[in-house]
């Protein structure tokens, strides 16, 4: 079964990728698949392991870490962000690590905010806060900008006495011939930052400074509009901006300078202070947090519409996002009341058909990254009222984007194909045989949340399978699994889950906490419950693979990574410290036929998101650059074999697969 799964799951990430590719074409690579993996079931197969080698793998008898402690701390809480930023500013793989230890609390929360809303894009970052609202990033800046940890010595440098005198001339008096201001009118007389949000230049490695520069120049660092450090970079000679970093990089941090506050008015007009000022002020929930603004609104938040219908850092509602699939990349449409790119020219039953039967005003066919397959269930006066929020809306002048597909999934007639063997009109029909809250939830799960959306598996014309309906199953692309909702959780461990993110059975993550934080958080008491009510009743005996045996050496590995980087928060046996870290024994999130989310848990870390049942959450530190992939392979495997888990072992294939 899991060869069947997997191969499955290779032909769906591979149709499409070639331009022309066609049935004899899969038929030719399923073959040569199924040859490759029977080979390596007989070459590379168990065999007989060195017993030395493996001895030397053996842990020695794991020393207990006692009961797992939680403390109400911002230092535990950003645990996952001390795993990469310590006291230093440090080289990785992928670039540097800064410091960020006693920079101005502004400027950090502008950097937190600028990862969250799309102006910078370093995939582990924007991958922790991107569910996080400004006040719980706040408490995190404030926290990180108090802490006063020793610099670093100053890098020894040699400069000619006219670089340092060339240095010296543009932190004190710029270059006015390029219109360069000095460095000290932002930064301080000292450079150590001003507040509340100009940072320090001091105690940076050299060729940190370096790489800032260049981004800034290139463009690919972007900071709050208008950005006074990408119009500086751009100003400097290249010869200038080697020559200043080599000298900042060599003058020591002086010692007790406190930070003064920037002035009113600054050389050149600076966004980034701008938005500390305002954000001094808490601020409210993010987009979407009230439901009181009418029936329409809270059917749209039910419905999750601004996850798909906003781009990151874009406007509410604008579209553009991209939506990648096996057959090229879908882009979301503009649904704010812009007659010109929006749907200010629909009426209402021009929206009602396009929920209904996918099609536009114009009559075209909607692709089903759109899912009205489960929106044709929705009432038309749902529809009604929903269409009636949107227009209430800001309208947004942004031009819809093509789609990206290729020949022949860009042709309406391929569409036509598509939609007459796989989707058909309907509507809800209650069960007369059911309570109202099981209709209720029915309704909002088939239809108006599109849970199988995710949560059932899809053939390779990208339709949803329902050979076991909201079974799970790998969503295309992503690479996360969402798992079975006819698994038997319980009705109180459903609603934790949707209401604060986190739950005994696990925590949500990837697309799940932005479903979470956009969406179902906000619903009713009435329709959580209603939710857990209906998907309890569709529990269902989920048949597991057998395990296979695991050999000794592995189940030692990971015992020892476990006791080294896990136990502290998960516990000597699994058993957690919830809801600030979920247990992980007998948990069927550990179990799942896939491991891709273990896998990806243990890479990236992460948080739960925000919610106001846990408007302050507990996270896990990435390991990525700590583990190697047999250490993850071997961990894993050990967890999902051990405290009553079921899972099958992980190899490093599938923690290469699901990086």
């Amino acid at each position: 079964m899991r060869l069947l799964r997997s191969l499955r799951a290779v032909l769906w990430d591979f149709l499409g990728v070639r331009r022309g590719a066609d049935a004899a074409r899969l038929l030719v690579v399923a073959f040569l698949i199924v040859g490759i993996a029977v080979a390596a079931h007989f070459l590379l197969g168990p065999r007989r392991v060195d017993k030395v080698i493996e001895a030397a793998r053996i842990a020695p008898p794991l020393k207990s870490h006692g009961p797992v402690l939680v403390r109400d701390t911002m230092e535990q809480r950003t645990q996952p962000c001390t795993a990469c930023h310590a006291s230093t500013t440090q080289a990785t793989k992928d670039g540097f690590s800064p410091r960020i230890a006693g920079k101005p609390a502004g400027y950090l929360l502008n950097q937190l905010v600028s990862f969250r809303d799309g102006r910078r894009v370093y995939p582990p970052m924007v991958y922790l806060v991107q569910y996080m609202t400004d006040d719980y990033l706040r408490e995190m800046a404030a926290y990180f900008a108090g802490l006063e940890l020793p610099y670093p010595p100053p890098e020894s440098i040699a400069l000619t006495p006219a670089e340092i005198a060339r240095a010296r001339q543009i932190v004190k008096h710029g270059d006015p011939a390029r219109d360069v201001p000095a460095c000290v009118e932002c930064h301080g007389t000292t450079l150590s930052g001003l507040d509340p949000a100009i940072p320090g230049l001091l105690g940076l490695p050299r060729q940190y400074i370096n790489e800032q520069f260049g981004a800034w120049r290139n463009g690919r660092l972007r900071s709050v509009a208008p950005d006074c450090m990408a119009e500086v970079a751009r100003r400097l000679a290249a010869e200038d901006v080697h020559l200043l970093a080599a000298w900042l990089a060599a003058q020591p941090v002086p010692a007790g300078t406190k930070r003064a506050s920037a002035p009113r008015k600054l050389p050149l007009e600076c966004g980034s202070v701008e938005a500390a000022r305002d954000k001094e002020s808490p601020v409210s929930a993010p987009s979407g947090s009230s439901i009181d603004a009418g029936r329409g609104r809270y059917l749209v938040v039910a419905g999750d519409c601004i996850a798909c219908h906003t781009a990151i850092g874009g406007a509410p509602f604008a579209g553009g996002r991209a939506i990648e699939t096996p057959f090229g990349t879908v882009y979301s449409s503009n649904i704010t009341p812009d007659v010109a790119s929006g749907i200010g020219g629909w009426s209402r039953d021009d929206f009602w058909r396009a929920l209904h039967n996918g099609r536009s005003r114009d009559g075209r066919l909607l692709y089903p990254a759109f899912p009205y397959p489960n929106f044709t269930q929705v009432t038309r006066e749902d529809a009604h009222a929903m269409f009636d929020y949107l227009r209430t809306l800001p309208p947004a002048s942004q031009a819809n984007k093509p789609h990206a597909l290729r020949f022949p999934y860009n042709t309406q007639a391929a569409l036509a194909a598509w939609r007459a063997l796989f989707f058909h009109p309907g509507a809800f029909e209650p069960d007369q045989t059911r309570s109202a809250d099981w209709n209720r939830g029915a309704y909002l799960v088939r239809g108006l949340g599109h849970c199988d959306a995710c949560h059932a598996s899809r053939n390779i014309f990208g339709a949803v399978s329902h050979s076991l309906d909201l079974g799970g199953g790998l969503i295309p692309m992503q690479k996360w699994y969402a798992p079975p909702l006819v698994s038997g959780w319980e009705p109180n461990h459903i609603v934790a889950l949707l209401e604060a993110g986190v739950s005994p059975r696990g925590m949500a993550m990837g697309p799940m906490a932005e479903v979470v934080y956009r969406s179902t958080q906000y619903l009713s008491p009435e329709d959580v419950r209603a939710i857990a009510a209906y998907l309890q009743s569709l529990t269902t005996n989920v048949q597991l693979e057998s395990q296979a045996a695991t050999a000794a050496g592995t189940m030692a590995r990971g015992a020892t990574v476990y006791a080294d980087y896990c136990a502290e928060c998960h516990g000597d046996n699994g058993e957690g410290a919830f809801p600030a870290y979920p247990p992980l024994a007998r948990n069927p999130s550990v179990s799942a036929p896939l491991a891709a989310n273990a896998i990806k848990a243990v890479l990236n870390g992460g948080y739960p998101p925000v919610t106001s049942a846990n408007p302050r959450p507990y996270g896990m530190p990435p390991f990525f650059g700590k583990l190697s992939d047999r250490d993850v392979s071997a961990v894993l495997t050990y967890l999902r074999a051990s405290w009553g888990n079921g899972g099958a072992p992980v190899s490093t294939v599938d923690v290469e697969r699901y990086r």
